[in-house]
């Protein structure tokens, strides 16, 4: 099917939209599905009451996370074959065209450039919250543990597993569906904010929040998901490896 220029300014080549209520929904019931799908696994192997840094690698960060993404991808797929198309790739924007390479570079620039013009100024006025220590505490939780195959896994998992599912959710889905109720742009901030509070990690807030604007800006600007995607994995990708370079 060839791309259509909708009323919102964006192309993108399924005209169905999910209401706001149905994706709240999803994005509730994936949580609450993770949350019982991984204290199950925690309790079958015999790690459940334990605190996370107690857990072994493979079930904290690593099974935790795998635990949130496939009921989210489940509920995609039934969001689209419930109440879109049923053809998930043009639901959710999952086409490519070269210029989306650009992507790479801009998450690239969003890590090291971004980032930084944001908490600079903050760590100066506040620098016990917005401290260099402070805000890299969660990515020290997910590398300092991880050694051999593990750090493959992880690299695999950060920086294409995550940024393909949160994506497909944030862009291709929530901010499709308050483009419809809000507008374009309205619609880029209020899922960013989202997207940002869905980490449930206050200090880094205000970065997160930046860049769903940036990754949003671009599914906006093309109407696909996959420049934000590339963005989002170089994002990921590059805070890794300054985690691991700078330990």
């Amino acid at each position: 099917m060839t791309d259509n220029v909708t009323a919102m300014g964006t192309r993108d080549a399924s005209t169905r939209v999910a209401s706001v209520g149905v994706v709240a929904t999803l994005w509730v019931g994936t949580i609450a599905a993770s949350l019982v799908v991984f204290q199950v696994v925690a309790a079958a192997t015999g790690h459940n009451g334990q605190s996370t840094t107690q857990m072994p690698f493979w079930l904290y960060p690593m099974a935790s996370m795998v635990s949130l993404w496939v009921p989210t991808a489940l509920g995609l797929w039934w969001v689209s074959k419930r109440f879109l198309s049923a053809h998930m790739a043009a639901d959710f924007g999952w086409r490519f065209r070269p210029v989306d390479l650009v992507g790479i570079p801009i998450g690239v620039a969003c890590q090291t450039v971004l980032l930084w013009v944001l908490y600079w100024p903050l760590g100066r006025v506040w620098p016990a919250t917005f401290s260099r220590h402070r805000l890299e505490v969660p990515g020290h939780q997910l590398t300092d543990r991880a050694s051999g195959v593990w750090k493959v896994a992880l690299v695999l998992a950060v920086a294409v597993a995550a940024p393909l599912v949160e994506e497909t959710l944030y862009r291709g889905l929530l901010t499709r569906s308050l483009q419809a109720r809000f507008g374009g742009w309205l619609a880029v901030v209020i899922s960013s904010v989202w997207f940002a509070a869905a980490h449930l990690q206050p200090v880094q807030f205000i970065g997160l929040a930046a860049f769903g604007l940036v990754v949003g800006t671009c599914y906006q600007r093309t109407g696909r998901i996959a420049m934000g995607v590339l963005a989002h994995g170089a994002f990921n990708a590059t805070s890794l490896w300054l985690l691991w370079a700078h330990r």
